[in-house]
């Protein structure tokens, strides 16, 4: 089964240099024992567009769809057995990039 890992700031920083090397060697564990799909860190809620098509005319609007002090700044993309495995995975890349993780199963 696939979970989402969704990390979780709250500052306008990004990650340290000890928090990215950190990260790599989350990462590199993924892969090894074969929990890697996919991963990528996302830009500052500043960088955002929201568009809304589902009127007559797309409307575009710069910076984020919701106003809030946290915000997703990257995500992860496993494969797990289970939830209690997922959830243990997931607790070690909060430990690793020192941020708070949303875990949530694909359909």
């Amino acid at each position: 089964m696939q979970y989402l890992f969704s990390v979780i700031h709250d500052a306008d920083t990004l990650a340290t240099d000890e928090e990215m090397a950190a990260i790599d060697v989350f990462n590199d564990k993924l892969v090894a024992e074969g929990h890697w799909v996919f991963a990528g860190g996302l830009g500052a809620p500043t960088t955002a567009t929201v568009i809304d098509n589902r009127g007559a005319d797309a409307l575009f609007t710069d910076g984020p769809f919701v106003e809030s002090k946290e915000y997703l700044a990257g995500f992860w993309i496993i494969e797990a057995d289970d939830l209690d495995v997922a959830l243990k995975i997931a607790a070690e890349g909060s430990k690793a990039c020192n941020r708070k993780v949303e875990v949530r199963p694909f359909l």
